[in-house]
């Protein structure tokens, strides 16, 4: 039975990342870039204004002065004469700068009147000017592959003329629950039946890595219902079964997966909640199998479905920040296995500190919706109390 680092680390090792597609620029929101893209021309393109105001040659202007207007320059037009000395040119922001002028001075600082203006401020060559390449050169690589596409990545590609963008393709992830005791939402309860959450709660927590959940619905106890669906399921990029996995007499999943030729590589890890978690892979597919329990289930996606989801979708970095947090509270552990603890975070003073979600028994899923944080335990570790520094995994 691997710890739990050796676990992650088998998985992290075991997926690679997926193709490479080139999708419509909007649909790259989220997506990591799969190449790197280089600025094919400077930008600002030219010199322009960053203030609505007039262009002038500083050197008329080195105090309080009037001068005739002699145009008027809009946004997306531009001038071929020369400004001469003497005289101003009233410009829209972003406008090229006129040929002859070196600087502008923003309306706020003058007075127009009869065809002149007043400069009130004393000038120098450059002011409220954006110069041609000051912000991106001509073939500087501005975004490296394994950059996250946020709203600003993408309105640098699009200054840049991108209508596609080369992106990593997204996981398709087949889900799948077991179990004669689930009913889907919407079904009417009857006494011993429970609602099939894990396979909701599984889809979204893949639909926010940035996956695309498959559902499959819910699989019988018994051999024929799970193969038929895990055959199914072995056509995504990846498949997460819940439930089944341990070792009870319906517990049919790790049977029928090795009849599937999914070669296991561990069952059960060092880890509380989740011991009986499982990974494989059938010709380099990772096979997930979660516990049934809903905040078992949950916990182990985190702790090590959604770092390879992200591998597999070129991420370069998978996993949560880790922080060192004090405890406001002593914490109940045994020595042996690592422990996740759900903990609500504070910052205080630019320190974190933490404190129990709530109860931590595995059946208490409301200890999910409060907790901020996971506080990995290590193993050698026993009882803690208040005061004691923990590394705590932040989920927001």
């Amino acid at each position: 039975m691997p710890t739990f680092e050796e676990a992650r680390k088998i998985i992290l090792d075991s997926v690679v990342s997926l193709g490479v597609e080139k999708v419509e620029i909007l649909s790259a929101v989220g997506r990591v870039l799969a190449e790197d893209i280089s600025a094919p021309w400077d930008m600002p393109l030219w010199d322009n204004t960053a203030m609505d105001g007039y262009a002038l040659h500083a050197a008329d202007c080195p105090e309080t002065v009037t001068l005739k207007l002699a145009g008027f320059l809009p946004a997306g037009d531009h001038m071929t004469a020369e400004v001469e000395r003497g005289t101003a040119v009233k410009i829209m922001t972003g406008a090229p700068i006129p040929p002859g002028a070196d600087a502008i001075v923003p309306y706020e600082e003058t007075e127009e009147k009869d065809d002149h203006v007043c400069i009130k401020v004393a000038v120098k060559p450059g002011d409220h000017i954006r110069f041609k390449g000051e912000d991106v050169k001509t073939g500087e690589m501005v975004l490296p592959a394994g950059t996250l596409l946020r709203p600003s990545e993408i309105s640098m590609l699009a200054s840049f003329g991108k209508v596609f963008v080369p992106v990593h393709r997204r996981v398709r992830v087949a889900i799948l629950s077991t179990g004669d005791e689930l009913l889907e939402p919407g079904e009417a309860l009857v006494p011993g039946k429970i609602i099939n959450s894990n396979s909701l709660a599984l889809a979204a927590a893949v639909k926010q890595a940035g996956g695309i959940p498959v559902m499959l619905g819910i699989a019988r106890d018994n051999r024929e219902s799970l193969r038929e669906k895990l055959i199914e399921g072995l056509m995504a990029d990846v498949l997460i079964t819940s439930a089944g996995v341990s070792a009870g007499d319906c517990d049919y999943v790790r049977d029928v997966l090795s009849e599937l030729m999914v070669i296991q590589a561990f069952w059960k890890v060092d880890i509380k909640p989740g011991r009986p978690t499982a990974f494989g892979l059938r010709d380099g597919k990772p096979v997930f199998s979660l516990p049934g329990n809903p905040v078992s289930s949950l916990l182990t996606f985190e702790e090590f479905v959604r770092p390879a989801l992200l591998k597999m979708m070129g991420h370069p970095r998978v996993l949560r920040p880790m922080v060192k947090a004090t405890l406001k509270e002593g914490i109940r552990k045994k020595t042996g296995r690592v422990n996740f603890i759900r903990v609500a975070v504070e910052q205080e003073n630019g320190e974190f500190f933490v404190k129990s979600a709530g109860k931590q028994d595995t059946g208490f899923l409301k200890t999910l919706l409060l907790a901020d944080g996971i506080a990995v335990i290590p193993v050698g570790q026993g009882d803690l109390k208040a005061g004691d520094r923990v590394d705590v995994h932040l989920l927001n």
